[in-house]
């Protein structure tokens, strides 16, 4: 199964020979939906490669509230453990499961010695910074600059993309703590979406329209 994911996932970017040696030393770890696969102050010795599934990244405040980053999806790598790796420092953010994923796990030493040895894997690596470094700037923007009624249902956007279904199965406080914001808070302004046609509520679930 590594072998066909990694193949499909990855050719566009590493090349057939790193493939190979990832199979070889990579350990394959699979989680199941809510699982935290990294977490803050974790000391890393793995970098993940993300097989199948989706993570979300989140950072949390001095008072524990968690704040989503991004999400990762198969054929990514997360950049914030890479950071921390490359600077063997302890992990600033938590990776969680978004559903059941599949991960390929790599030793801190290879990512380092690919990095100077293989064009393909440090042109992957340099990409991967740039992709999450524009989507951490939409973060930043999205809390600066957009109201939370547009943050929120640009969020159920990337949702149905994400699990590629317009339904989402999502708890209202699940919502609230992914961006930052209180339950009653999201509970208004989702009912207000529905109320403009926007959405469709159910227990536990929102389709968007």
């Amino acid at each position: 199964m590594a072998h066909t994911l990694l193949q499909e996932k990855f050719n566009k970017n590493l090349d057939n020979s790193l493939i190979k040696e990832i199979e070889t030393i990579g350990k394959l770890v699979t989680y199941k939906k809510n699982d935290i696969i990294i977490d803050i102050n974790q000391t890393l010795k793995h970098i993940p490669l993300l097989l199948s599934g989706n993570i979300k990244i989140l950072r949390e405040d001095q008072d524990g509230n968690e704040l989503l980053i991004y999400f990762l999806e198969a054929g990514e790598t997360c950049t914030m453990s890479l950071t921390c790796c490359m600077g063997t420092s302890k992990s600033k953010i938590r990776a969680v499961a978004e559903k059941d994923s599949t991960l390929i796990m790599i030793p801190v030493q290879n990512m380092q010695k690919w990095f100077h040895e293989n064009a393909s894997w440090r042109n992957f690596i340099l990409e991967s910074y740039q992709t999450r470094f524009d989507e951490m700037l939409e973060a930043i923007d999205n809390l600066a600059f957009i109201k939370m009624d547009e943050r929120l249902i640009k969020y159920l956007i990337n949702k149905t993309k994400l699990h590629s279904s317009k339904t989402i199965i999502v708890k209202h406080q699940d919502i609230a703590e992914d961006l930052h914001t209180s339950r009653v808070v999201i509970s208004r302004l989702l009912k207000q979406l529905e109320n403009q046609n926007k959405i469709k509520l159910s227990r536990n679930k929102i389709e968007v329209l």
